[in-house]
């Protein structure tokens, strides 16, 4: 069972931990939604084979955090976290990935298999200089930045998942796994259908992004309890089915998801749903990979009540990684970095004051 606060490896709460924060020059304005810093100014580089956008704050010195989104968001789901990062003295840097925002969405389907996501990644160190990065992911975000230690090992100095576990190959084709497990309809089994969930998403992004980014309902115990019926995680048509107008969930400003939303009518869904078309192609050329994370920080931040990762999925991260702490986040769903970001950047500063002493200026 989840511990009744948040804890951290050294098992000390995290309301002590941000208890210790104001010790570190830090204040409680750098840590909650409200901060003094506007949204940087799009940066570009033109790496990898596309132009990559990407956003980048705090002073050039020390050891940078890149933080990897998910779907469908967008670098801007980081706001918080650059902003607090940035205020405490750490470089940061936020792209928005191929496929996203401002990025390039090239065409072909293979384009953004893991070789590609990792390799943007990449191209941005060496764009910015940079030999060695800590890179934290939510979401889809976080298969990306656990794969960095097993592609790129010489360019990580840690990783921090968000709700994303560190999990080795599966024995078998996850796309097969998901469907004996939840059905033709879980919904990315459905994302395997050319422009079909593309077209979906696209016919109201308004309320797509409503729909997706909400607080949670009834979290792990009551999605787990539900009849098999109801438990197919057939997103699409939870979707059709969804009324904006009755809904009392929205944790995003009106100023907020509009940016999302005139992201996603302007560059659609196609590029961030090919990302899940390559599934397969990744499984298939991950079998030389490493199995394990040695010689490498990592921090598993988890989420209460995320039904679709839920903090069962990191159990056994302890067996595959040499150096592993876990903190978990109460009450929130699974837009934890926003949901719940004075927790989550509490959470990451502690970690990286441990850890990284260095990474800020003296």
């Amino acid at each position: 069972m989840p511990p009744s606060t948040p804890v951290c490896r050294c098992g000390k709460p995290l309301s002590r931990l941000r208890r210790r924060l104001p010790a570190r020059n830090l204040t409680a304005d750098n840590i909650t939604r409200e901060t003094s810093m506007a949204w940087p100014q799009p940066q570009f580089a033109q790496i990898n084979g596309i132009r990559l956008a990407y956003y980048e704050a705090g002073p050039r010195s020390g050891v940078p955090i890149v933080f990897s989104h998910g779907f469908p968001e967008l670098a801007y789901s980081w706001r918080h976290q650059v902003a607090a990062l940035a205020e405490a003295g750490h470089w940061v840097i936020a792209p928005d990935q191929r496929g996203y925002g401002l990025s390039d969405k090239p065409e072909a389907v293979t384009d953004y298999d893991m070789a590609h996501l990792t390799g943007d990644l990449v191209g941005l160190l060496d764009h910015l200089g940079v030999e060695k990065a800590i890179f934290c992911g939510h979401d889809w975000g976080g298969i990306i930045v656990w794969a960095m230690p097993l592609l790129h090992p010489d360019r990580v100095a840690g990783v921090i998942g968000l709700n994303t576990p560190f999990v080795p190959r599966l024995p078998i084709d996850p796309i097969e796994m998901f469907k004996a497990a939840y059905g033709e309809d879980m919904y990315i089994v459905h994302f395997q259908t050319p422009g079909a969930a593309d077209a979906l998403f696209g016919e109201d992004v308004d309320k797509t992004i409503r729909f997706f980014m909400r607080l949670p309902g009834d979290g792990v115990v009551g999605f787990s309890s539900r009849p098999a019926e109801r438990r197919s995680l057939a997103l699409q048509l939870a979707l059709q089915h969804f009324d904006p107008a009755g809904d009392d969930k929205q944790f995003l400003t009106d100023a907020e998801r509009a940016v999302y939303v005139e992201a996603f009518e302007k560059g659609g869904f196609t590029g961030p749903i090919n990302w899940y078309r390559n599934f397969t192609r990744n499984w298939e050329r991950s079998e030389p990979l490493p199995r394990r994370i040695d010689g490498i920080p990592c921090l598993m931040i988890m989420a209460e009540h995320d039904v679709v990762l839920p903090p069962s999925l990191a159990d056994r991260m302890g067996e595959q990684i040499g150096d592993l702490e876990k903190v978990l986040i109460e009450g929130s769903g699974h837009w934890t970095q926003q949901e719940k970001p004075a927790e989550v950047n509490t959470a990451i500063l502690d970690w990286l004051a441990r850890r990284f002493g260095d990474a800020r200026p003296t």
